[in-house]
């Protein structure tokens, strides 16, 4: 007789929201603090100057209450105008997602296209700008860790070509899947808006966006003429300074960001990237052995964060995606837009460690097996074996 209940926790193996500490749910289960008390000044001052730690920052860093997609609006509406031009680079499914947004705000969103298999070329941008003598682009915008990939782009060599041009352009940093998983120096590579969200590297439920914003992107918001008001910087920050919102913010959302903050200090927040990265190459070390290939082709950019993996032609990712959440209780993430049925996506963020990883990876080599698609048995074993050698 089949069972109405499944034992056991659901593996919840997609690239985000990922899951939620039991410490982080634990200081979210708080009684509501009146955020217009000294106490939540206090608080609120300790907890936006934690999280510049994480994002390698001395600068203002702004949470809204809103999804990534906030954080996104907030970079464009404070900083360009109507009409205006900014460059993007069609990393992916959300490069895509941010460039129609752009042009939903009657911004000029020029997008370089690609194969969906590699990050943004600094070269490819170098020639635009190059190519821009009348410096018409105002914002080079691109996505660190494409999430429908599992491809980084290099947010340093981009800097670096931008700067080669001498292109005035401000460098907005998409980093909402890669925050507090993948290095980001926002001080150090001159990151101008980085933008975050709350359900990935920093363990928490959806619900928090950031917007960290340096002293040049000030500046330029400062004689912005789009119209915004929630969106609004200059409100944030002086509100901010004393610990406090002009708005109500998402209190007990912020009593599980400082006790998210904590856990990465305790870990170090080198140690959380090394844990990342480790993991990424087991996973890597499974799907080469199963004979598969992950949808990022260039070594030095595959995401830390998730690996999207190609099933075969004649095969359907999401068939086998079903199989495996049937039998095995486990969520793993879709291929989306150009690569829907294409590819799965395994994520390995957050609160993670390699036993969760063996679990998830031997329930997909058990999946392979049910939805038979080809492959070689052994790639758990792998997996394993580099992650004993690793230790």
């Amino acid at each position: 007789m089949k069972s109405n209940r499944k034992a056991g926790r659901h593996f919840l193996q997609i690239p985000g929201p990922s899951a939620v500490p039991d410490r982080i749910l634990r200081a979210i289960d708080m009684p509501v603090m009146d955020h217009r008390g000294p106490e939540f000044g206090e608080f609120a001052s300790t907890v936006l100057s934690d999280i510049k730690k994480v994002f390698k920052t001395r600068q203002p860093v702004i949470i809204y209450p809103a999804s990534g997609t906030g954080a996104w609006e907030a970079a464009l509406v404070n900083t360009i105008n109507p009409g205006e031009t900014v460059l993007m680079v069609e990393t992916g499914h959300f490069a895509s997602l941010w460039q129609k947004l752009s042009s939903k705000l009657g911004i000029d969103a020029r997008l370089i296209e690609t194969d969906w298999r590699q990050g943004a070329d600094p070269a490819l941008i170098e020639d635009a700008l190059k190519q821009d003598s009348e410096y018409k682009i105002k914002a080079v915008c691109v996505v660190h860790n494409e999430t429908s990939t599992g491809c980084t782009s290099r947010i340093a060599e981009i800097r670096q070509a931008i700067d080669s041009c001498n292109h005035p352009a401000l460098f907005f940093v998409d980093s909402i899947s890669g925050l507090a998983s993948a290095d980001l120096r926002f001080d150090e590579w001159g990151i101008d808006v980085a933008i975050a969200g709350s359900q990935k590297g920093l363990m928490l439920p959806p619900g928090l966006s950031f917007n960290a914003v340096s002293e040049k992107a000030l500046d330029v918001a400062s004689q912005c003429t789009m119209k915004h008001s929630y969106w609004n910087w200059q409100e944030m920050i002086a509100a901010n300074k004393n610990g406090y919102f002009p708005y109500t913010p998402a209190t007990n959302l912020l009593y599980g960001l400082a006790e998210s903050l904590k856990m990465i200090e305790e870990e170090s927040l080198e140690g959380v990237f090394a844990r990342h990265q480790r993991h990424a190459a087991a996973t890597r070390a499974a799907v080469s052995h199963w004979g598969l290939e992950t949808q990022c082709r260039n070594d030095n950019e595959h995401s830390p964060v998730l690996s999207a993996v190609r099933v075969p032609d004649g095969h359907d990712a999401d068939q086998l995606r079903s199989v495996i959440l049937e039998n095995f209780d486990m969520s793993l993430g879709n291929g989306l837009s150009k690569v829907q049925g294409r590819v799965f996506r395994i994520g390995h963020l957050g609160d993670f460690n390699d036993l969760m990883l063996c679990a998830t990876l031997s329930g997909i080599e058990m999946g392979l097996s049910l939805a038979q698609v080809p492959h070689q048995q052994g790639g758990a074993q792998a997996a394993l074996s580099y992650l004993q050698n690793s230790l």
